[in-house]
C-alpha cells in the first residue's frame, strides 16, 4: 500500500542538500591505521573540528564484491576530502544523494569525526551514528552532529556502509563458494562491526574514549543497533546503545533466495532478481562469474524494474553476523548479550509520514495554480488518527517494548524506554502539520543533532522558540549523559526508570511543561482488540490495520493476523487488498502519493 513512497519516507526529514563540509584546515594531521587525515574547521558550528572521508576497510571492489571486509593498513597515505561517497543506491534529494536513476559507489567505506576542538588529549565519550534510509539509501554525511560534539563534549563518528543487494545479498552462486566470514548474507552488518574496530584503535587520537563508545541509528539505524546488540562478532566493540525508531525483522537465508517465489510477501528475493540477469540453464559457475563482474548500478537497478523496493529481504539469519534463530530471538539469548545499558524508542506519530502524503488518507487541490503546492487535507480524520495511532502504537510495541522483554530474559538490567511526542509545529495554507505530521517518523534526529531541515516546510515542522529550544535541551542532554554515564538524565524534575516486564515504563519527551513518566498500559492484543468494535473503520480497514500492524517492524506474524478477534479477517487476502487499493489510486490519480 506503501511502496513508492517507501524511499520518500525514509527520507523526508532529509530533503535538502547536506551543508556540513567543513572550511579550512585546523592544527596537526593525525596518523590512523588507514592513513593521515588533516582536522578541518567547520562552516556552520565554531569550536569543532571535523575529519572526513576517512577509509576504514579496503574497497569492497572486484573480488571483494560480496565479501567480509578486509582491513585496511596504510598508514602513511594521505586522507583527502573526497566529496561524495554514497555507496550504490537509487539517487535521492531527500536523502542528499543528487543524481539521476541509480548513482555512487562500491568503493564507499568511509567514516568521518567531529571532536571539540580542544581533542588533543582528551578522553570523551564517543558516540558512532548509524544513518537509515531503510537499509537501501542514505549515506553517513547528511546529518551534521558538531553541534552536538561541542556543546556536549562528545566525539561524534558518522559511517557509511554498503546498501541494498550489495550489503545484504544471499545466493549459492556466491556463499557456497565462499568460506569463513565471507559466507554471509550481511555484508553491511560487518561493514558497521570493521567501522567499530576501527574506533577502537584509532578513536584516541581524536581526543575520544575506546572504552566508552555509544552506537545510536534512527529506522534503518535503529534497526542495525539491534542487529549489533544481536551479533555474536561484535562482543566489547561498543558499550552503550540507542535505537530511534528500530526494529527487529530478520529473514532467513531461504527466504533471503525465495527460490520459486515460496515466500508471498518477498518480491525480490536473490532467485527473482537472477532470473533477470541470466538463462536458467547457466551454471553456477556462470552465475558467479556474472555476479561478480556485472556493473554495480547495473546490478542495483535490477532491484527497481518495478513499483518499490519493500519487500527486499535485508538482515538475515546467516549463522554468521546474525544468529540463526533471529534477530529478535537472539536480542533474548543469554549467549549473545552484550549487557550493556541500552535506550529505545519511538515517536508518537511514526506513520503520519506514510499516511500523510497518501492518496487513501489524503485529498490535494490545486485551487490556484499548479505552480505553487496542492492543498492537502485529510479525507476521513477520524480514520486517519486511529489509524496513525494503532500503528504507531505497534510501533512501539514491536520494536521497543518486545525486544525489551527479551533483552530482559537475556539478562540486561539497564533498559530506558522513550516516545518522542513533541508536535508543536505550525500550520500553512496548503496542510496542517500538525494534525498531518505531527511527531513523525525522523522528526527527532534534529533535536539530536540541533541541525533543523525537513525540506522545504522546515519552518513549519520545527519553528523557533521556546518549545524548540526545551525539546533540543532535553534530548541532546539526554543522549550525551547517557553516552558519558550510561543514565540518560533529564535533571530533577523527571524521573527516567527503568524498563523492566513487570513495570514497562517509558518517558514522553517533549516541552518542558509536557515532559513526564509513564507506564504502557497495552500488549500487542490489548491494543488490536480495541479495533474489534469501533464505529469508524469498515471491517477491511480493521483488518488492514492489524495485518500492518503485526507484519511491520518485526518478523510478520500471520497466524496472529488470521486468529484476531475470532478469525474475523480470514475471508479476506490482505496482500492483494493493498494491492487492490494501490491499483484503483494509481488508475484514478496516477499514483499513490500526493507529492507524486
Amino acid at each position: 500500500m506503501y511502496r513508492s513512497l517507501l524511499l520518500f519516507c525514509f527520507a523526508l526529514s532529509a530533503c535538502t542538500p547536506f551543508d556540513n563540509m567543513p572550511i579550512r584546515a585546523e592544527g596537526e594531521a593525525i596518523r590512523t591505521s588507514s592513513g593521515v587525515v588533516q582536522g578541518q574547521t567547520h562552516s556552520r558550528v565554531a569550536d569543532v573540528v571535523a575529519w572526513s572521508d576517512i577509509p576504514f576497510a579496503q574497497p569492497p571492489i572486484g573480488d571483494l564484491r560480496w565479501r567480509a571486509p578486509r582491513t585496511l593498513i596504510a598508514p602513511e597515505q594521505i586522507i583527502s576530502p573526497k566529496g561524495n561517497t554514497a555507496c550504490v543506491q537509487k539517487a535521492s534529494s531527500y536523502g542528499g544523494v543528487e543524481g539521476e536513476g541509480i548513482v555512487g559507489s562500491e568503493d564507499c567505506l568511509y567514516l568521518d569525526i567531529k571532536a571539540p576542538a580542544d581533542f588533543k588529549g582528551k578522553n570523551y565519550p564517543v558516540m558512532l551514528w548509524i544513518h537509515g534510509g531503510g537499509n537501501t539509501t542514505g549515506l553517513k554525511d547528511y546529518y551534521d552532529y558538531s553541534k552536538l560534539a561541542v556543546s556536549k563534549n562528545v566525539v561524534v563518528v558518522s559511517t557509511n556502509y554498503r546498501l541494498g543487494a550489495l550489503g545484504w545479498f544471499t545466493h549459492p552462486a556466491i556463499q557456497g563458494q565462499q568460506s569463513g566470514l565471507d559466507k554471509t548474507s550481511n555484508f553491511g552488518t560487518l561493514d558497521m562491526i570493521e567501522a567499530l574496530k576501527w574506533i577502537k584503535g584509532n578513536i584516541n587520537s581524536f581526543g575520544g574514549d575506546p572504552d566508552n563508545v555509544t552506537i545510536f541509528g534512527e529506522s534503518a539505524g535503529g534497526h542495525n543497533v539491534y542487529a549489533l546488540l544481536a551479533s555474536p562478532l561484535s562482543d566489547g566493540l561498543f558499550h552503550k546503545a540507542i535505537s530511534q525508531s528500530g526494529y527487529t525483522s530478520s529473514h532467513s537465508v531461504a527466504d533471503a533466495i525465495n527460490k520459486d517465489s515460496s515466500n508471498s510477501l518477498i518480491e525480490r528475493g536473490s532467485w527473482q532478481i537472477v532470473q533477470r540477469m541470466l538463462d536458467a540453464s547457466d551454471s553456477r559457475a556462470d552465475i558467479r562469474r556474472h555476479l561478480k563482474n556485472i556493473d554495480a548500478q547495473e546490478f542495483v537497478g535490477l532491484y527497481y524494474k518495478e513499483d518499490g523496493i519493500d519487500s527486499m529481504p535485508l538482515t538475515t539469519r546467516d549463522g554468521i553476523a546474525i544468529p540463526k534463530i533471529g534477530l529478535l530471538a537472539a536480542l533474548g539469548e543469554e549467549k549473545y548479550a552484550k549487557n550493556v545499558p541500552v535506550m529505545a524508542g519511538v515517536t508518537k506519530d511514526e506513520v503520519s509520514l506514510w499516511h500523510g502524503l497518501h492518496r487513501y488518507f489524503m485529498e490535494s487541490e490545486y485551487r490556484f495554480t499548479k505552480l505553487i503546492p496542492p492543498i492537502v487535507t485529510i479525507k476521513e480524520p477520524e480514520l486517519f488518527a486511529l489509524w496513525v495511532r494503532t500503528r504507531s502504537h505497534a510501533w512501539k510495541l514491536r520494536g521497543v517494548d518486545i525486544p525489551f522483554q527479551a533483552m530482559e530474559s537475556a539478562g540486561y538490567g539497564r533498559l530506558y524506554a522513550y516516545r518522542f511526542d513533541w508536535d508543536h509545529q505550525k500550520s500553512s495554507l496548503f496542510a496542517d502539520f500538525p494534525n498531518i505530521l505531527g511527531a513523525a517518523h525522523g522528526t527527532d534526529i534534529a533535536f539530536v543533532t540541533g541541525d533543523y531541515k525537513y525540506g522545504p516546510i522546515t519552518s513549519y515542522i520545527y519553528p523557533e522558540g521556546s518549545a524548540r529550544d526545551e525539546m533540543e535541551a532535553t534530548i541532546m542532554g539526554a543522549w550525551s549523559n547517557f553516552a558519558l554515564s550510561a543514565i540518560p538524565d533529564l535533571g530533577p524534575t523527571v524521573s527516567w526508570d527503568k524498563f523492566t516486564s513487570s513495570a514497562p515504563t517509558y518517558v514522553h519527551l517533549d516541552k518542558d511543561d509536557l515532559l513526564r513518566s509513564d507506564t504502557e498500559a497495552h500488549s500487542m492484543e490489548s491494543l488490536l482488540d480495541s479495533l474489534s468494535e469501533h464505529p469508524v473503520p469498515t471491517d477491511l480497514e480493521k483488518c488492514l490495520i492489524v495485518w500492518e500492524s503485526l507484519v511491520n517492524v518485526g518478523d510478520p506474524d500471520l497466524e496472529a493476523v488470521q486468529a484476531w478477534n475470532n478469525g474475523f479477517c480470514s475471508s479476506f487476502d490482505l496482500a492483494q487488498e493493498q494491492r487492490n487499493i494501490q491499483n484503483r489510486l494509481i488508475a484514478e490519480y496516477g499514483s499513490i502519493g500526493v507529492n507524486d
